[in-house]
């Protein structure tokens, strides 16, 4: 190919400019910051040209980042790896059982004479010498407001050594508890969801010997049944998450994990919703309400629980409200109602309750709601042949007992905080005939009120006894599933009173 003369200056041209720019580079002696500055600047220039930014852009901080979706498998498991290695640096920074060991050794070389009682106490000084000598570990320990906190009634404003110890034992075991539940969050934002929480209790099973006994074929009721506790009481609005702070905050891992102890007595146990014999309890109770064998519970079945005298009103309000299949009931929603009716007090029992009572919706109890669920009642006494208790005076009793923040309205904070906390006794003789008995007639049930540990009446007309005692007289405390005439049992015990 011949080149033209035009195209031959043109070349001249372009090779002079070339040779011209490599000179002037060459004369230049740029530092590297200068090189790094005119660097950023190109790069700075590209970005917002590839991005269609303007010259007035400023790079704002995000102050959300959304999570990766199922599309960005790689940006997935970048965050599932680099969660798990920031959580294996968390781990490696915890003491081990030999750095314990090592600790208590320093604590007691290093305790400050005499000692108070039968404990072996330390000055803050000496607490200072036990921290240089302890490691960078231990560091986070031996701080002055942790000393300042553990100060009692030493009146040489030592600590005890058995104290300190404990608190940095507690520490410790909440920091690898919470280590633990992390891996298990899958989104890797604090929350459990309850199929997170239901592997971390199933992969649990194997490391609590009380539990050795149970067979593999109900694990997946036993997880269900631990699992709905935590998501009862830590999750009352149903958001279908649990922050793993409120998971350790409460006393519910501590049972759980008290299971570990092979030597757990049998009281423990059954006072225990996660032990065995409890888990198998509640679940032989659902088995023995569920008739048809169908695995659910109709209205019918349920109608048995406990005394069998819950009013129909109550129960055609439970299957309303609550989640069924077909108009019946699972296991799940069943434990929900079991735990609402075994916890009366507690707030979130309250919560549930009072969502089937407020029948119109409106956040709280008028006349209207308290008449609607007390009709069942009379009419259930009308039924066992006795005189019904008129409604204007239960009504009056209600509002006295709660003196409620409106005086022609319930709420839910008011059955919660008012008085003392009344409110179970209040949903208690709404609900259940039985129980109301039990409230209206406590004062000859329990004969002798000065007497508090030996105000107790067993009273049974057949095989189980029900048990009233003073602590519990706003409702029946049963060792078992009571008889179900316990309306004979209760008229026999006011006349043996009486008599």
């Amino acid at each position: 190919m011949t080149l033209t003369k035009k195209d031959r200056m043109q070349k001249a041209d372009w090779q002079s400019s070339l040779r011209k720019f490599v000179a002037s580079k060459q004369d230049e002696k740029k530092s590297p910051r200068d090189e790094g500055e005119e660097e950023m600047e190109e790069f700075t220039a590209l970005y917002k040209k590839w991005k269609g930014l303007d010259d007035g852009y400023k790079n704002i901080p995000t102050l959300f980042s959304k999570l990766p979706s199922e599309k960005d498998p790689l940006l997935l498991k970048l965050r599932e790896e680099s969660r798990a290695v920031f959580l294996q640096r968390r781990s490696r920074e915890l003491l081990d059982n030999d750095e314990l060991q090592r600790l208590w050794f320093l604590l007691d070389k290093h305790h400050t004479p005499p000692l108070h009682g039968e404990e072996q106490m330390i000055s803050y000084q000496d607490f200072q010498r036990v921290a240089a000598e302890a490691g960078p570990k231990c560091q986070p320990f031996f701080q002055a407001t942790v000393f300042s906190k553990l100060v009692q009634t030493d009146p040489f404003g030592r600590v005890s050594i058995m104290q300190f110890f404990n608190y940095v034992m507690r520490k410790v075991w909440l920091h690898q508890t919470r280590i633990g539940l992390s891996l298990y969050d899958v989104a890797g934002q604090g929350y459990l969801k309850e199929s997170d929480l239901e592997n971390y209790i199933l992969e649990l099973i194997p490391t609590l010997p009380q539990l050795s006994g149970l067979e593999r074929s109900f694990y997946s009721f036993y997880v269900c049944t631990a699992v709905r506790k935590f998501f009862f009481f830590l999750d009352p609005l149903r958001t279908g998450r649990i922050k793993i702070q409120d998971i350790l905050a409460c006393s519910f891992l501590d049972d759980l994990l008290e299971l570990r102890d092979e030597e757990l007595s049998k009281e423990l146990q059954e006072s225990n919703w996660f032990s065995a014999p409890s888990a198998l309890r509640v679940y032989g109770q659902y088995l023995n309400l569920d008739k048809d064998r169908n695995g659910m519970l109709s209205k019918q079945e349920l109608a048995r629980y406990g005394t069998g005298t819950l009013t129909d009103v109550f129960l055609d309000r439970v299957f309303q409200e609550c989640l069924t299949y077909e108009g019946e009931m699972d296991y799940k929603t069943y434990l929900d109602f079991v735990l609402a009716m075994e916890n009366r007090r507690e707030p979130q029992a309250l919560r549930y309750l009072f969502r089937i009572l407020d029948v119109q919706h409106r956040g709280y109890l008028n006349v209207f709601s308290l008449n609607f669920f007390f009709r069942a009642i009379q009419e259930q006494m009308r039924l066992h042949g006795q005189e019904p208790v008129s409604f204007q005076d239960v009504k009056d009793e209600i509002f006295d007992m709660i003196k409620p923040a409106d005086p022609l309205r319930l709420t839910l904070q008011d059955l919660i905080s008012r008085q003392g906390g009344k409110g179970d006794t209040v949903v208690s003789i709404l609900i259940d005939l039985n129980d109301f008995w039990t409230y209206e007639n406590r004062e000859y049930l329990v004969p002798d009120l000065n007497d508090e540990d030996e105000a107790l009446a067993l009273w049974c007309c057949g095989d189980v006894g029900v048990v009233t005692d003073y602590y519990a007289a706003s409702k029946l405390s049963t060792t078992e599933s009571p008889c179900t005439c316990c309306l004979q049992c209760l008229e026999e015990a006011i006349i043996t009173v009486n008599e």
